[in-house]
C-alpha cells in the first residue's frame, strides 16, 4: 500500500502515454486493473448461485438479488438480459450482483436449474 503523500504526488498524464491508471502506473491502453480484478472476482465464487430478495434503499418495493453466477461480466450482461426478459420485469446489474425488479426467486430458480446452475434461495 503506498503512502498518502505518493499517491496525491503520482502520475496522471504523461504526454508520450496519454491517461495514466493510478493503480499500476501503466498507460490506459495497457492496463490489466480491471481483468485483475474480474479474475479475483471469479475466483473468489463458490459455484452456488444465491437468490435473496432485497427492500433496503427502495422505498419498500422488493427485488431480486442473483449473486455468485460464476460468468465473465460479458456474459452476465446476456445472463441478466435473458431472465428480465423471462419474468417480464426490469431490473439491472451492478458489480457483479443481477437485480430483478419484485420477488421472483421461484421463477428465477427454475430457470437458472434448467442452465445447470446450483441454486440455494437465501435471505427475506
Amino acid at each position: 500500500m503506498t503512502s498518502m503523500q505518493d499517491q496525491l504526488r503520482g502520475l496522471v498524464y504523461s504526454t508520450e502515454h496519454g491517461d495514466i491508471c493510478p493503480e499500476c502506473r501503466e498507460s490506459t491502453g495497457q492496463c490489466r486493473c480491471a481483468e485483475n480484478a474480474e479474475q479475483q472476482r471469479l475466483a473468489a465464487l463458490d459455484g452456488i448461485v444465491r437468490l435473496r430478495r432485497d427492500t433496503k434503499g427502495r422505498k419498500g418495493k422488493g427485488v431480486t438479488l442473483i449473486e455468485g453466477v460464476p460468468l465473465t461480466s460479458e456474459e452476465l450482461k446476456a445472463l441478466a438480459k435473458a431472465l428480465k426478459k423471462r419474468c417480464g420485469t426490469g431490473g439491472a446489474l451492478k458489480d457483479g450482483v443481477i437485480e430483478i425488479q419484485g420477488d421472483q426467486r421461484d421463477v428465477l430458480k427454475v430457470e437458472l436449474e434448467q442452465r445447470g446452475y446450483r441454486v440455494r434461495l437465501s435471505g427475506g
